[in-house]
């Protein structure tokens, strides 16, 4: 495989939702032109990119567990680049440069392979960016409260860091990505184009930045569609969150075209074409026929049986911060492969999408009725003072937006990531698993003098634990022996398989299922007119 196969980095675009229509419908496609001739699918062979699998961390999720039935949940990352190299700078005017991720979704297919979850992330959500791969070949520095869509840009790869976002989300979610595509402008707009079309509604006359619109329902390819997908002044409140919305709509649209074509060799050879044209992926997915086999895997999921849905968000200032734990709740029913309102897609006549009735709950403050596991190595009581605290107390609540980063100096493998797991359960929404550290008998909270109370807080937590004031950027978790024997994970849940991020479901579920999850859920086959704006 040449370098530059190796190391291209993708490119972005609200495009990039197509690769999720295309990604379980196209890439069968793909396959089926190759049995036109040998000469084809070399053709399309050429055109695939992989990213290099060196950028991939080594800690990471384990891979989820089969269902009884056999078949195993998988976790797909859509990432669209707004590049405007390589002569996208024609559809999304501005300078050529390194691309943002401004368009991602995690895509989440349930063990039966029938039903889908698609989990859209706010470009600009502040999160822990962890070590990341570098043109040199070192890691870079851990980074705290950085915008997501910054993640592709560590290294400044000339086609993005996609590893870097993979690894991003998989520190985000406690879920392991299995594959990742990402999508850019011309990918997109020459597959809209490959497909006569995505039907899409305009809420209202757009024309600012360049983009121009018009109200009402319409068809939409090639530059149109770029445009429909990467509006945003001019609607709602031009936020980020509203355009979601409609790439959610435009997605849905675009999975009903394909489905519902059928297609003959006329269309599918040039969709073949522009497919792989468009994709960047992980080493796994490198070539027509692994992009086919998984695409075959996914070709039973009805458009009824997806969901969208918006990663729990508040504005924080020009910036969108998660919502716990509401966030946390989210992430914890997609380990335990259930449907957003907590079922098993397993139960007769249960959808994917949140029953009225079970989610008119508020959010409660973090920590507050998560239903997660406790703190590791807390007892009971301490547990329950520290979440009482947390609620009660305001200033207790402020500190679980504190960054904290875990180190395992009990060689006890898989304690940080564990940790890491219990302490999102418990609201803290900025964790960073470290490196191991040299063994040491107590753990140990270091912190900067003004984070006293933060770090006063977390030490309820760990009864014992040494209080150090020292010179940090966060406050700083050192596992001690005193917690090599941390109980396993509630609820008969296996222990951590030494990939130093716990087992696939860290906790029991809520009673209900809070509004941050289910304010924020769109199904795929919703009105094609309805919920395209926000504020």
């Amino acid at each position: 495989m040449t370098d530059a196969k190796q190391k291209a980095a993708p490119n972005r675009s609200r495009g990039r939702r197509i690769a999720r229509g295309l990604g379980a419908t196209a890439a069968a496609l793909v396959v089926a032109a190759a049995g036109t001739g040998a000469w084809y699918y070399q053709r399309l062979d050429h055109n695939i990119t992989t990213f290099a699998p060196e950028g991939i961390a080594s800690s990471r999720p384990p891979v989820a567990t089969p269902a009884p039935t056999g078949g195993r949940p998988v976790n797909i990352l859509l990432l669209g680049s707004d590049t405007r190299d390589d002569g996208n700078s024609s559809l999304g005017g501005g300078e050529e440069g390194v691309g943002h991720s401004d368009t991602a979704i995690l895509l989440h297919v349930y063990a039966d392979h029938k039903h889908a979850v698609g989990v859209s992330i706010p470009r600009d959500t502040l999160v822990t960016i962890p070590p990341c791969l570098l043109p040199s070949g070192k890691w870079s520095q851990s980074r705290t409260s950085q915008m997501f869509n910054s993640a592709f840009t560590i290294g400044e790869f000339k086609a993005g860091n996609p590893a870097c976002t993979q690894n991003t989300v998989e520190a985000l979610t406690g879920l392991r990505v299995d594959h990742t595509l990402v999508v850019d402008f011309k990918g997109f707009a020459a597959i809209t184009s490959a497909v006569g079309g995505v039907d899409v509604c305009v809420p209202n006359d757009v024309d600012s930045y360049g983009i121009h619109l018009t109200k009402g329902r319409q068809t939409v390819s090639g530059q149109q569609a770029v445009d429909y997908v990467r509006a945003r002044h001019g609607l709602g409140d031009s936020s980020d969150i509203g355009r979601m919305l409609r790439q959610q709509a435009f997605m849905s649209s675009l999975i009903k075209k394909v489905q519902g074509k059928g297609f003959d060799l006329t269309t599918l050879l040039p969709l073949a074409d522009a497919a792989t044209k468009s994709l960047t992926v992980d080493p796994e997915l490198g070539s027509p026929y692994k992009l086919a086999e998984f695409a075959q895997s996914l070709q039973d999921i009805q458009l009824s049986d997806i969901q969208f849905v918006t990663l729990p968000w508040r504005f924080q200032g020009a910036r969108v911060a998660v919502v716990e734990p509401d966030a946390s709740i989210l992430w914890n029913l997609l380990r335990q492969d259930r449907t957003l309102d907590g079922h098993p897609t397993g139960d007769a006549g249960t959808s994917a999408s949140p029953s009225p009735g079970a989610s008119t709950s508020p959010s409660t403050s973090p920590g507050a009725g998560a239903g997660l596991e406790p703190g590791p190595g807390a007892s009971p009581s301490a547990t329950a003072s520290a979440t009482a605290s947390a609620t009660a107390d305001p200033g207790g609540a402020a500190t679980l937006n504190v960054p904290v980063t875990v180190h395992n100096a009990a060689k006890t493998a898989g304690l940080a990531g564990r940790t890491a797991l219990a302490l999102r359960g418990n609201g803290y929404t900025d964790i960073t698993i470290g490196a191991n550290t040299p063994a040491r008998r107590t753990t140990l909270i270091e912190y900067a003098p003004s984070q006293r109370a933060a770090a006063e807080h977390l030490a309820q937590l760990y009864p014992g634990a040494e209080l150090r004031s020292t010179a940090t950027d966060s406050i700083v978790l050192t596992l001690g022996q005193d917690r090599a024997d941390t109980p396993g994970l509630p609820d008969g849940t296996a222990q951590d398989d030494g990939t130093g991020l716990g087992s696939a479901s860290p906790g029991t579920l809520p009673s209900a299922i809070p509004s941050g999850i289910t304010g924020n859920t769109r199904p795929a086959d919703a009105d094609l007119c309805s919920d395209l704006s926000f504020g």
